[in-house]
């Protein structure tokens, strides 16, 4: 299937882009590749990983100081960082 992608500029948290860059490397895939695969699963109310990606997924967010949850999604303030 043909596509056409276009940049963004898209804000995340910092600690959720590692862990999604780490997993990407891990599967070795693009972030881009990625994000749209989980989004893609997500539209369809599929999830986008096998229990073995969860546990690496955890060891990742272990790795990285990730404590943040789905409940968390709608609760995050901005503290200034870089950008802000």
């Amino acid at each position: 299937m043909t596509i056409e992608r276009v940049q963004t500029g898209v804000r995340l948290e910092k600690r959720l882009v590692k862990v999604l860059k780490a997993l990407a490397e891990h599967r070795d895939m693009s972030l881009g590749d990625l994000i749209e695969g989980v989004v893609l699963h997500a539209f369809e109310g599929r999830t986008p990983f096998s229990p073995a990606t969860l546990e690496t997924i955890g060891q990742l967010k272990r790795i990285y100081g990730l404590e943040l949850g789905a409940a968390d999604s709608h609760r995050l303030a901005e503290t200034g960082g870089e950008g802000g």
